[in-house]
């Protein structure tokens, strides 16, 4: 793609972000999501290959179909109560398909289906933007209305998230979509205590955005796009490979290692507001998605394929790796013993 192009589309996208993010008023919310989604079009289809431009027709459809939900929402709200602020969402029935738009734009269940096919058919670093940055105004618009939404409608989507981004992910063989279903279970932490405690919510997006941008850069650099083709590319750069490791290891929660951190916390909030069947259930489902972050990291650090296909070894590169890579993966694994300076900072 044309340099300049590719320039213009990211602005788009951090325009579209930063209006979403600091509009008060439901109509400038709506414009910031339309640019965005706009944006990110041409970067989903610029392969030209048949899947790509698939995937950039689902991702048009599904995020237009929630635009007009959070369009309809507002204008319901402001027909009941006269007002169009954000804040100000407090007709039941707008807080009702609210709700359902943005779990369409974030892809939570049953709002799904689109998210693992749109990041199958994207390249990695499109991949990258639509799992991290592309959540940011959705959960910004949950952020502020938080206060009106539905407790058991969002626990009931954030249960079924965790469930079924669990369960869908074990069969799978590209890791994009393992990625997608990773992302999807994730969103159901985050849903499941927006309404007792939002900053929570958020501190748990900007962990999971650390850790997967980690991950997607790493692949990126190491060009790999299915496990079998994991298992023969540690000896590119052994080193990236066993940080790609803990990174996996971090995003799917285990003590010592920074995605630990948000999993405690919400599992502590959820008890203190008396959901303790909630925290128990969720905490089990989320060890479905511990079996294919395993079944990752196990491929990743193998070096005898375990069946009798020859192989063929990829040459070892010179490559400098990205300082950026070892910046976000030295924060992707080392972040819990500060966790209470986080906790002050959030």
């Amino acid at each position: 793609m044309n340099p300049q192009a590719n320039l213009i589309f990211i602005i788009s996208l951090t325009l579209g972000t930063t209006i979403t993010i600091s509009s008060n008023h439901w109509i400038m919310a709506w414009t910031g999501l339309e640019i965005n989604t706009l944006a990110i079009l041409p970067l989903i289809s610029k392969s030209h290959h048949p899947r790509a431009i698939e995937a950039a027709t689902k991702y048009f459809l599904t995020q237009a179909a929630a635009s007009a939900l959070v369009l309809f929402s507002s204008m319901t709200n402001a027909w009941h109560t006269g007002q169009w602020d954000i804040t100000q969402l407090t007709h039941p029935t707008s807080s009702l398909i609210l709700t359902s738009a943005i779990a369409m734009k974030l892809g939570l269940v049953p709002f799904h289906f689109w998210f693992p096919e749109v990041l199958q058919g994207s390249p990695l670093t499109t991949g990258l933007l639509l799992s991290t940055i592309m959540k940011l105004p959705p959960i910004a618009l949950l952020y502020m209305t938080s206060p009106s939404l539905n407790p058991t409608l969002l626990t009931t989507l954030a249960i079924l998230s965790t469930a079924l981004g669990g369960w869908m992910g074990l069969n799978q063989t590209q890791i994009r979509k393992i990625l997608a279903f990773s992302s999807i279970s994730h969103l159901g932490w985050m849903a499941i205590i927006i309404v007792y405690n939002p900053k929570l919510t958020l501190l748990n997006f900007y962990l999971y955005a650390m850790m997967t941008a980690t991950i997607f850069l790493t692949l990126n650099t190491i060009k790999v796009l299915k496990l079998s083709t994991l298992m023969t590319a540690w000896t590119k750069i052994p080193s990236l490979n066993a940080m790609l490791l803990l990174t996996l290891l971090s995003l799917a929660g285990l003590p010592p290692l920074t995605g630990f951190l948000p999993k405690w916390l919400i599992i502590q909030e959820l008890t203190k507001q008396d959901m303790a069947p909630a925290a128990t259930l969720i905490s089990l489902l989320s060890l479905l998605s511990l079996f294919f972050y395993l079944r990752l990291a196990y491929c990743t650090t193998i070096t005898l394929p375990p069946h009798t296909t020859n192989h063929m070894k990829q040459w070892r590169t010179n490559k400098p790796t990205n300082i950026m890579i070892a910046i976000l993966t030295t924060l992707s694994v080392m972040l819990l013993p500060i966790s209470p300076m986080i906790l002050t900072i959030v």
